[in-house]
């Protein structure tokens, strides 16, 4: 996953230490590193949080592309329309519930969950969301301009 390499590459190229990152972030320099090492993922949040501070795309981060293009801050996660969202990227693709959630690794009863906004998605199911059909990240999160 690339999103460990990104994480670490921006840090670096806004010459921040993981202690300053992690500062800025309200955590500790030990989960920056074990974010930059794979060895935990990185809250959905955490990582809007990081793109709306810096202004770097989600897709960037999650490395979905190669390009950084610089979009709108969110201000707050709306899960209930990230939600409706994703269940529209489905309903397009006419999948079920049960074919779309084997499709994505995760079980049905939370795509549930994710498409009626009673939890947010998870970072790695976005991210294999955006992987399996080509969509944007930015685009479902609601940053694009």
């Amino acid at each position: 996953m690339l999103i460990e390499n990104n994480l670490k590459y921006c840090r670096e190229n806004l010459e921040m230490t993981q202690e300053e990152m992690g500062y800025v972030l309200g955590v500790t320099k030990g989960t920056v590193a074990n974010w930059e090492n794979g060895n935990d993922s990185i809250p959905l949040r955490q990582i809007v949080k990081i793109c709306n501070q810096y202004n770097i795309s989600i897709d960037f981060l999650l490395g979905l592309t190669r390009d950084n293009e610089q979009y709108c801050k969110i201000p707050k996660l709306d899960k209930v329309i990230i939600g409706k969202r994703i269940k529209l990227l489905r309903e397009k693709l006419n999948y079920t519930q049960t074919q779309f959630s084997k499709e994505c690794d995760v079980a049905q009863s939370t795509l549930s969950l994710y498409e009626t906004g009673k939890r947010l998605v998870n970072t790695l199911t976005l991210q294999i969301i955006c992987k399996k059909f080509n969509k944007s990240a930015d685009e479902i999160l609601g940053r694009r301009k």
